[in-house]
């Protein structure tokens, strides 16, 4: 016994020293190498702490971090789509993409992803597995992705102008039309405006089954029958007439502040805090979920197939998910984004953040369907 537990023990200590060897090859390759990071550039609190991340890995790891920033992912989707037919398979574009759900699936099944890789993040062993971090919108990650934060769809609105905000969509609807030109939602397919309208279709459809599974032509036509129809009526009745939608979150927590609109529409449980710590909104307001819950998912870092600096993206990947880096990205004052780590690991205010009841995404192949049946709507 005491020999079998000798040998497991070098065998255990040589496991560990083998994959540190393999990360220390890893970290000294990344050293001078410069990592092209596409990622949402939407939010000037994000793109505060991606400036901060590059100063960061730039002294620790003498890596250069150059944040690409898009309006919506699925144009890096397309970039990388045409390197593979081009079949440029080395020395691409991009050396690491922020995703979640249809371009997750997309860049997986159209062979577009570097990995599995995440394992073998000396990081990984922060992060709490009891979150669905194996799985982006039913869609298994098999190691292609790194779990980066929390997102959660919430609802923004000033105690003071209205102290009791909708609690379900069939209340916003009452509400809009009690109070014309006050309710929107960001024009679709930015990303919180097609969340909007899963939300909404999974409390008009009861999560009708069928959401949860690929969906088909027929499918689509009876499931969302009722939300062409509440839209119809809001529309009438919305922020200039649902002619014309603000462009995203951002936008709605300025006309929120205008006091333009009586909600605004947000991804981060946290952000009203962060935001109120840079004045963009009054220490009155506050964030809410519909009664029923909150569209919650995880968001994902992943390396493309053909990145030129894929040890350099593995480092930084590994850096943004340390203690270190997700305890500042959960600050409250400065992005407030919610952690993929053990609470025990974390610090600050980052320890003190509060989810809502979760309500699940349905399965990505319905988000493209809503995308440009909306535009075929209302897009004119």
């Amino acid at each position: 016994m005491t020999r079998l537990f000798i040998l497991l023990s070098c065998f255990l200590f040589s496991f560990n020293s083998l994959a540190t060897d393999d990360w220390q090859t890893i970290t000294n390759k990344a050293k001078g190498q410069t990592v092209y990071f596409h990622a949402w550039g939407g939010s000037q609190e994000i793109n505060n702490y991606l400036r901060w991340t590059a100063q960061q890995v730039q002294q620790k790891y003498g890596i250069t971090l150059k944040h690409v920033k898009v309006s919506d992912i699925a144009e890096t989707t397309a970039r990388l789509i045409t390197e593979k037919a081009a079949s440029k398979n080395s020395g691409g574009s991009v050396d690491m993409v922020w995703i979640n759900g249809e371009n997750f699936k997309s860049m997986k099944h159209n062979g577009l992803l570097y990995g599995p890789f995440v394992s073998k993040l000396p990081s990984w062993r922060y992060v709490d597995k009891s979150l669905p971090v194996d799985s982006d919108f039913s869609e298994p990650t098999l190691g292609l992705e790194a779990p980066w934060g929390v997102g959660q769809l919430v609802f923004i609105h000033d105690t003071e102008t209205l102290n009791n905000p909708p609690k379900s969509f069939a209340e916003l609807l009452s509400y809009a039309n009690a109070f014309p030109n006050r309710i929107s939602y960001p024009r679709p397919p930015e990303f919180h405006g097609t969340s909007f309208l899963k939300a909404l279709l999974i409390e008009l459809t009861n999560n009708d089954p069928r959401l949860s599974k690929p969906v088909t032509e027929s499918d689509f036509e009876v499931v969302t029958e009722p939300l062409w129809a509440y839209l119809d009526s809001l529309h009438q009745v919305a922020w200039r007439q649902g002619k014309q939608f603000p462009n995203g979150s951002s936008e709605m927590t300025q006309l929120l502040d205008d006091g333009q609109l009586d909600l605004a529409i947000t991804f981060n449980p946290n952000a009203v805090f962060s935001a109120q710590a840079t004045g963009k909104l009054a220490p009155t307001t506050a964030a809410y979920a519909m009664q029923s819950g909150a569209l919650s998912n995880i968001h994902f870092l992943a390396i493309p197939w053909n990145a030129n600096s894929p040890e350099a993206a593995q480092v930084v990947i590994n850096f943004l998910l340390s203690p270190e880096a997700q305890s500042r990205k959960g600050d409250l004052n400065i992005w407030g984004d919610p952690s993929v780590l053990e609470n025990q690991y974390l610090t600050g205010s980052a320890k003190n953040t509060t989810l809502f009841k979760s309500i699940a995404e349905p399965h990505p192949s319905w988000q493209l369907a809503l995308e440009k049946a909306w535009l075929e709507r209302y897009g004119n």
